[in-house]
């Protein structure tokens, strides 16, 4: 029997091999299948507070954020209060003390945050939707009944001021609030970076921190956006009892403060602040951007992808592929209500601190030539492939739709911004790089070692080189 099956097997028909592969042919990339972005819906309550909601079915969760339309923008004299107000929120609220509240929050197993941002304050709520109800009822407390005890308080402030004391071993930091000083000075709201300085916090008062709390938390400063596999029926009424005029009565918004757009800096010089030893050079070059309004923004989100957007950036595949000297360069543009800065940064091994330099204003000037067609549909479609990125939870969604109203813009904006990068041509990028990425008209931020590197950078004549020390940035450390 074994014979005749093995016989007939070998007189079967031979089987023919699949050709092998050419792996010297890409295949061709299919079409991507077309995003429709969520448009929220516009509900308010009985107080007036605008409810932004995108129903997301699926996983039986519910992203919930508080914002508030005032931040550290509004500090006045005391720079940091809005960060602390915020830190200090959920240190105790209602009946519940620090330890309760996070008690009652891990025993539910949801997530209850509070920050603060330079335009804006928010709680954030992320629940399963079985505990909807309960963690509602909790962010209530935080947002609306936050106590601000005094014990806490002394913690959280000296907390902060250690965490602004150690940012002079942070390179990173220094060189953070220097750019900011250099782009916008003191006097503009962007000239400082919102958690204050160890005198300010040392002098915001528990007084100062109700004060502030019954001033901008009203409803006609706010806004509610929910995302979840909920439906509005079901969620208006817990949200009317925790957020409702029973629980916040309706109250206008008092007047923030209206930031100027800030002039442009004026022609190219370098700061070179010492940090003895350093084996790196932390680099920060800016200058004055654009606000989100611009109607050039789809033009420089397709700008700053090929200059330093990505990984496969030029900025990144000159100073980290071809030539070593960092981990990784960037760029980017900070869009905020007034015009932010536009910014470039890596940090760069101290002996090539100067070349490394160099190849970033090559880098300026080369964007301002003709971009090879091949470069910007690359650009063009990964901005278009990686936009619903965000979206695809419930926490990413509510920051998009977030953003809508904190920047005043229509809800269907999202909608719009496939076809908005998709319509960038090469003399666009030409027109906004010359305006936007201006060689010469940028402030250079460099911290390391003095003694390492200066020769080297002043030699690169970029301009007028100042020296300082960290002292000189932040001030006298704390004795």
């Amino acid at each position: 029997m074994r014979a005749l099956l093995l016989a007939l097997l070998l007189a079967g028909p031979a089987v023919a091999q699949p050709a092998a592969p050419n792996w010297d042919t890409r295949p061709a990339l299919a079409e991507a299948p077309a995003f429709a972005p969520p448009l929220p819906a516009g509900h308010s309550l009985s107080n007036g507070l605008p409810v932004l909601f995108v129903q997301k079915p699926g996983v039986p969760l519910a992203q919930i954020n508080l914002l508030v339309k005032t931040g550290s923008v509004d500090d006045g004299d005391l720079d940091g209060l809005a960060d602390f107000a915020a830190d200090m929120m959920d240190e105790g609220a209602g009946e519940y003390s620090a330890l309760d509240l996070a008690d009652a929050v891990d025993f539910l197993g949801i997530s209850l945050g509070t920050g603060a941002g330079l335009h804006s304050l928010s709680v954030q709520l992320h629940a399963p939707l079985s505990k909807l109800d309960e963690g509602l009822a909790l962010m209530a407390d935080v947002a609306l009944r936050p106590t601000f005890p005094e014990a806490d308080l002394e913690r959280v402030r000296t907390s902060r001021i250690t965490a602004l004391e150690q940012r002079r071993d942070e390179p990173r930091a220094v060189a953070g609030v220097a750019l900011a000083q250099a782009l916008y000075g003191d006097d503009h709201p962007y000239g400082r970076l919102g958690l204050g300085e160890p005198a300010t916090v040392t002098a915001i008062s528990r007084a100062d921190l109700v004060a502030f709390h019954e001033r901008v938390l009203r409803p006609g400063n706010a806004a509610l956006v929910v995302v979840g596999a909920v439906d509005w029926a079901g969620l208006q009424p817990k949200l009317e009892a925790a957020f409702g005029a029973a629980a916040w009565p309706a109250a206008e918004a008092v007047p923030g403060v209206t930031v100027p757009d800030a002039p442009q800096v004026g022609p190219r010089s370098v700061t070179l602040i010492d940090k003895p030893g350093a084996a790196q050079s932390v680099v920060r070059i800016g200058r004055i951007g654009a606000a989100r309004s611009t109607p050039d923004y789809y033009a420089l989100e397709v700008l700053n992808t090929i200059l330093g957007g990505s990984f496969t950036s030029r900025l990144n595949q000159n100073l980290r592929e071809r030539n070593g000297y960092a981990y990784g360069a960037r760029s980017t543009f900070e869009y905020r209500p007034a015009a932010g800065p536009f910014i470039a940064y890596a940090d760069v091994q101290t002996d090539v601190t100067a070349p490394a330099l160099a190849e970033f204003f090559n880098e300026f000037e080369a964007i301002a030539e003709d971009v090879p067609s091949s470069e910007l549909a690359k650009a063009r479609d990964y901005l278009a492939l990686s936009f619903p990125e965000p979206f695809a939870t419930v926490s990413g969604t509510a920051a998009m739709v977030g953003s809508l109203w904190l920047y005043g813009l229509p809800p269907d904006t999202y909608a719009e911004y496939t076809t908005g990068v998709q319509a960038v041509t090469a003399s666009d990028l030409a027109r906004v790089a010359h305006e936007y990425v201006d060689p010469e008209r940028v402030d250079v931020i460099v911290v390391g070692d003095r003694a390492a590197i200066e020769a080297d950078v002043r030699a690169l004549d970029l301009g007028p080189v100042t020296t300082l020390t960290i002292a000189d940035v932040l001030g006298p450390a704390a004795e």
